[in-house]
């Protein structure tokens, strides 16, 4: 395997290391906003049979880095695999998105709730992972992910994702013993989880806690921050004598900059409501940032995007330790065409802040 990185920019402004130019990548990069990835979509037949094939699933994290020049891949997965793996069977409904068979309502099923054997239930990630590492011949660094324990209960509680999370949270605060299990069975998953997509060649690691915003202040340092930093502390830290980093994101979570900061996590990822000049000068000195213009600025023009990609890059300022990306994940109904405006001006507009 080729541990040589021909572009290292984006491993090296997660370690606030200095660059020539801000790197960036962007959530859900390989997606339904590109023709390509919905043509192997269909030749898949479902969105679970393409993640569940690692040559497909290898297909489409290689597409957006063959139409723009990105400074990393992103494993094509779903958060959603680790529960999946756990027996509460996932499924996909036409137009309503993920749903589960079996998702937990009793005390007796949560009590029952057990880590999968990630080297048997999820062994089609890490094979994915360790195809697309080798596909990829050293172009850009492979980032490997995982939901957080929170936003993977979430899902597990309601059965789907949720307007309201009713269930979930009367379960959180009816029953937080129940809930705190769900999170540390999920938290122990997550950890090994991660840990085998870095052994089968990802180079950083991403949490994503979509739902973590949804929470209140106690709430969030007690259901969903400290199960984070559980994994954060378990993580592999360091492969074949090279570091890999980790970056924590919750949606929502400006508010508690600092203290995911703290976790010991080597980013943190930003939505589209922090000014992230605010974010640096809190805790640049201990992180980099990663993000975060508002995706549906790429529903206007080239001309608009350079100039919100101008704010971002300036209110960051000069030096590194800024990766670019979406404050979430790029909609389905962009147009290529303004993807590629928003690569060519941050890698245009960056240089001169480094």
């Amino acid at each position: 395997m080729n541990f040589k990185v021909k572009n290292d920019t984006f491993l090296r402004a997660l370690l606030r290391q200095p660059t020539e130019y801000t790197p960036l990548w962007m959530m859900r990069q390989a997606g339904r906003y590109l023709p390509e990835y919905c043509a192997t979509r269909k030749r898949a037949g479902s969105f679970l049979n393409l993640c569940k094939s690692p040559d497909m699933a290898t297909e489409v994290t290689l597409q957006p880095l063959d139409r723009f020049p990105l400074d990393a891949a992103i494993l094509f997965s779903d958060i959603l695999t680790v529960p999946d793996a756990m027996g509460l069977g996932l499924y996909f409904a036409e137009g309503e998105g993920p749903k589960f068979e079996r998702p937990l309502k009793t005390e007796a099923e949560i009590k029952a709730l057990r880590v999968p054997d990630i080297g048997t239930e999820l062994k089609y990630v890490t094979d994915a992972v360790s195809q697309i590492r080798k596909a990829l011949d050293g172009r850009v660094p492979l980032i490997g992910f995982s939901g957080s324990p929170w936003t993977l209960g979430c899902y597990m509680v309601e059965g789907g994702g949720s307007d309201d999370y009713a269930k979930v949270k009367s379960m959180m605060y009816k029953e937080p013993a129940l809930m705190h299990h769900i999170l540390g069975v999920t938290a122990e998953a997550v950890t090994q989880y991660l840990n085998a997509q870095i052994e089968a060649g990802a180079q950083a690691v991403m949490i994503f806690d979509s739902w973590g915003g949804t929470l209140s202040h106690y709430a969030y340092h007690e259901f969903s921050l400290p199960y984070m930093q559980r994994i954060v502390d378990g993580l592999i830290k360091e492969k074949d004598g090279v570091k890999i980093p980790s970056i924590v994101f919750t949606k929502g979570g400006g508010l508690w900059i600092e203290n995911i900061a703290d976790i010991g996590c080597d980013a943190v990822g930003l939505d589209w409501t922090m000014d992230i000049g605010i974010a640096r000068q809190k805790v640049g000195h201990k992180v980099a940032l990663q993000g975060n213009i508002d995706p549906a600025v790429l529903f206007s023009n080239p001309q608009a995007i350079e100039r919100e990609v101008e704010k971002v890059l300036a209110s960051y300022g000069y030096g590194s330790g800024h990766v670019f990306n979406l404050g979430h994940g790029i909609s389905q109904f962009t147009d290529p065409e303004n993807a590629a405006a928003l690569v060519r001006a941050v890698h245009e507009l960056s240089r001169k802040y480094h």
